[in-house]
């Protein structure tokens, strides 16, 4: 019996590596072994497959004893398997006080970037880990619980840039089943028998009440998530078709127009699709945005969408960027973070062209200073008589809110020379008395 269930599971493992991740087997993996029955099966699995591979293990010092235990076990179970092991030691709690965040949220912001930092330095192919199909429902009844899209109901990927999670496959049933036919050890973490921590409530109370329901809840839940897996690579499908259609790429990210978005049947569930991941949640507002008066903005952590007159404005966050940029005298290319400027003589002056300008070198007054426009800002708009306010520029101009705040100005001392690829000032612009013609071009 206990040589059918080696080779039943060993083979099973082999055999899903080898169809979904079949060039593990040549390259070096590394396994995240917290020294759970979970992590313990795994290394023997890949030892048993025949995969280069090692241990990493994170120390959280949450437990006490109890974590310094555990890193033991997990240095032994490396001399067993005669594989290499890393250990980490972090200061879990301290690190989620500093970031305001949740013990586990730091302790899987620890792990992860710990994990990424040894496979760039040491150059694993893969991190493994441990999630099993149990993992996964514990994983989309959370997200049940709490309100989610369909991709919330898809459960954990078993493949999320470099971390390959090959027992999804397995139930937690599977995998101690195989762990006590071959009188393997493993640690057991005694905070998972308690239920203050949410997914350790559904794991214990939610689920065993759905098991009395359904017996072969598993196997229902794994049907169901393939179908919506698919439903969901449908949507995904049919949003790249009509991204391209509804939004225009633009310098400070993408515009949508209002009018088109409002013909797209099932509006609001289209639009959650396009802006789902940019971070927003707030959806009845975002859809509130079509019909919104213009200036109303709404925010995510890292993203912005403006209503403009007749269009949705997706950008990043603003920079808070307000240093200011020198280019000394007789520089020919200066390169800025904005973009590039070249200056060089001209003996007349040519049908201008976008991003080029000709001024009187002799006004000019260097070094000459790159900054932001800022309230107050005046100009003398070429080809216009007296001072114009940037602002009222900007108005006339209809220049969106994205538009302004990338705005940049070339100036001489206190005066603008130029509102960089907008419009030059007139009291720099050549004249028949000028002697030095200078040629100024910028690429953003």
């Amino acid at each position: 019996m206990q040589f059918d269930i080696f080779e039943l599971m060993l083979s099973a493992f082999k055999k899903h590596l080898q169809e979904l991740f079949p060039k593990t087997f040549k390259r070096r993996v590394l396994l995240a072994v917290s020294g759970g029955v979970d992590s313990v099966v795994l290394a023997h699995l890949c030892k048993q497959a025949g995969l280069e591979m090692a241990l990493a293990h994170c120390n959280f010092n949450l437990r006490g004893d109890e974590s310094d235990a555990d890193e033991a076990f997990v240095l032994e179970l490396a001399d067993a398997l005669e594989t290499e092991v890393f250990i980490e030691s972090f200061e879990t709690e301290a690190y989620a006080a500093g970031k305001k965040i949740s013990v586990q949220m730091a302790a899987r912001e620890l792990r992860y970037n710990w994990f990424k930092e040894l496979r760039e330095t040491l150059q694993f192919d893969h991190i493994f880990t441990a999630h099993h199909a149990n993992d996964n429902l514990e994983t989309v009844l959370i997200n049940f619980i709490r309100g989610t899209g369909i991709e919330g109901l898809t459960g954990i990927p078993q493949v999320n840039e470099f971390v390959v999670r090959p027992l999804l496959l397995f139930s937690r049933a599977h995998i101690e089943n195989y762990a006590r036919e071959h009188q393997l050890q493993w640690r057991e973490d005694s905070s998972n028998a308690s239920t203050k921590y949410f997914r350790n409530k559904v794991r214990l109370e939610v689920i065993p009440k759905l098991l009395e329901l359904n017996p072969q809840l598993l196997e229902s839940f794994e049907n169901t998530r393939r179908h919506l897996q698919q439903s969901s690579k449908l949507i995904e499908d049919y949003v790249s078709v009509i991204f391209p259609k509804v939004a225009k790429q633009e310098a400070y990210g993408y515009s949508f127009k209002v009018k088109l978005l409002r013909t797209l049947p099932n509006t609001k569930a289209v639009m959650y699709e396009l802006f789902k991941t940019f971070g927003f949640t707030e959806w009845d507002d975002v859809h509130g945005l079509l019909t919104a008066q213009p200036g109303k903005i709404v925010y995510s952590k890292t993203h912005r969408l403006i209503k403009d007159r007749e269009d949705l404005l997706l950008t990043l966050l603003p920079s808070q960027d307000d240093r200011k940029y020198t280019i000394k005298e007789d520089e020919e290319v200066v390169m800025l973070p904005m973009g590039t400027f070249h200056f060089e003589l001209d003996e007349e002056v040519e049908k201008t062209e976008a991003g080029t300008i000709f001024i009187d070198r002799e006004k000019l007054q260097f070094p000459l200073v790159v900054r932001r426009w800022q309230q107050g800002d005046y100009f003398y708009p070429f080809g216009m008589k007296g001072k114009k306010k940037i602002s009222k520029f900007f108005k006339d101009e209809k220049l969106s809110l994205p538009q302004k705040e990338n705005c940049w100005l070339l100036c001489s001392g206190q005066d603008i020379v130029w509102v960089i690829n907008y419009r030059a000032d007139a009291r720099f612009a050549v004249e028949d008395s000028t002697r030095e013609i200078l040629r100024l071009s910028y690429t953003p």
